[in-house]
């Protein structure tokens, strides 16, 4: 299906057609610097005409579709994107950067979500409301109607799965907006959609610029809903631009997830977490535990061994099995890891690992950054407050609980977070008290289509997965019916 796939047309209304006012450019491969593929990029006009397809398939079949039969195809979506997990892995790593073994691993649950979010298709009741004989009250749960979807560089298809699964099963329509820097795989995503039967514009792909498409995407009359997965600077623009409009929104933002190792815990197991959450995804991801808080017994030992564990990573062409960390996904996010290096100097922290770009032989082209790694960093430190999204490891000391929980919480964001205690009733005592989204104890990103994620503070608005994600594409209607058909004459004398 998707072997010899090209990705230079758009997807709008069920048909692949060239770009109005946008254009074809190419897409770089961050491991070489250069064009891979020439892409499809839409502009305002493409945007009108993949909302108005969305509108009119809204409107018409889809949202009257029986929850079941909505189902229904969705999975058969899921089946067939379980066959194509090799290619689409393939696809999102020539255009982000991340090692072959992650897209594989991560891409190969994706069916799983849209399998969930399937099977709650047919299960959107509402609720009886018991008042008195004289009325019936109940709710119905209603689809939003046309979304808007902008998804992120570090996971398109990932962000994609948590976003259209719940907007498809409550009977939304989607106009897809991908990152300007790694649009491939939503393109082919489309093909898989096209594949599975969904009627013309309930799934539109439009890659295009932010400030252009995205904009425009934001601003349109025609969207009722907004679900974005970005920074933070974007989610305030997004609502300035959208509330003319008064749309509903949901964000998955920013993180800088502490990852807390209590000198009690089996430390190699927290070893084998911490790092590699600090370098997964080339440290690209809002939920790693970029500040590691070791307790001061066996901080020593963490920095000694995440020296030791940062020689060991091997840093690669995306596409070799062997790889573990591909290069940053742009330039723009190379410059930006490498300007918290020298920040994280010039703040006093002590670089024990890494700090550089890469450019030996074979690699110099691309965006190759080693693994990070700084010890003696204060709380307070643009490295520990900031998020970096790059792999850099922010070490920080700490004693007893009380430090550990108001180290955890003073920062703006409360994305995740992660603890490592043999203590069952220390791992509920810090667990209750940090202020995240999503606490892991004893283990370390672990997200399922049936968990809930979403951040507190800075780091979002509403939750993705689990039946609670459904609650953001769906709108409550109250019906009252009088059961006497009386109503008092309010002027009688």
């Amino acid at each position: 299906m998707l072997s010899d796939f090209r990705f230079d047309r758009l997807f709008i209304n069920g048909e692949w057609v060239a770009p109005l006012d946008g254009g074809v450019r190419g897409s770089i491969d961050p491991a070489t610097g250069q064009p891979w593929g020439d892409v499809a990029y839409g502009g305002k006009a493409d945007i009108d005409r993949a909302v108005a397809a969305a509108r009119t398939a809204f409107d018409g079949p889809w949202r009257r579709m029986p929850g079941w039969e909505r189902a229904a195809i969705l999975r058969r979506f899921a089946d067939l994107y379980a066959t194509q997990v090799e290619a689409l892995a393939r696809i999102e790593s020539r255009d982000n950067g991340r090692a072959i073994r992650e897209s594989r691993g991560d891409i190969g649950l994706h069916a799983q979500y849209y399998h969930w979010f399937a099977s709650l298709a047919d299960k959107l009741s509402g609720r009886t409301i018991p008042m008195d004989d004289s009325v019936h009250a109940f709710t119905t749960r209603l689809p939003v109607g046309v979304v808007g979807t902008i998804t992120p560089w570090n996971v398109p298809l990932m962000a994609a799965a948590w976003k259209l699964g719940p907007a498809l099963a409550a009977g939304c329509t989607v106009v897809l907006k991908p990152a300007e820097q790694t649009p491939a795989s939503s393109l082919a995503l489309a093909r898989i959609f096209e594949a599975a039967g969904f009627p013309p514009g309930v799934v539109n792909v439009v890659p295009g610029d932010g400030p252009v498409a995205g904009a425009h995407l934001v601003a349109h009359p025609g969207v009722d809903k907004i679900a974005f997965t970005g920074e933070g600077a974007t989610a305030k623009n997004i609502l300035k631009t959208g509330a003319d409009t008064l749309k509903r929104f949901s964000f998955e933002l920013g993180g800088k997830a502490p990852h807390i190792i209590f000198a009690d815990a089996d430390v190699e197991q927290a070893l084998n977490a911490a790092t590699g959450s600090a370098w997964a995804l080339c440290g690209q991801s809002c939920a790693l535990g970029s500040r590691i808080l070791v307790e001061r017994p066996i901080y020593d030992r963490v920095v000694t061994a995440f020296r030791e564990r940062a020689s060991r990573v091997r840093v690669g062409m995306p596409l070799d099995p062997a790889t573990h960390m591909g290069p940053q996904a742009h330039q723009q996010q190379l410059d930006k890891t490498l300007s918290y290096v020298d920040i994280g100097r010039q703040e006093g922290a002590e670089l024990v690992a890494g700090g550089s770009r890469l450019t030996a032989p074979g690699l110099a082209g691309g965006y190759f950054v080693e693994p990070t790694v700084f010890a003696g960093v204060a709380p307070t430190m643009r490295i520990a407050q900031e998020e970096i999204f790059g792999p850099v490891a922010a070490i920080i000391p700490f004693d007893g609980e009380d430090e550990a929980v108001s180290i955890a919480n003073g920062t703006p964001y409360g994305l995740a977070a992660g603890l490592w205690t043999s203590d069952t009733g220390r791992a509920h005592r810090v667990a209750n008290r940090i202020e995240a989204g999503m606490v892991w104890v004893n283990t370390y990103r672990y997200i399922r289509w049936s968990t809930p994620y979403g951040g507190v503070k800075t780091s979002g608005w509403g939750r993705e997965n689990g039946i609670e994600a459904l609650d953001s594409y769906l709108e409550t209607r109250t019906t009252i019916i009088s059961t006497t058909g009386r109503f008092a004459d309010p002027f009688a004398a």
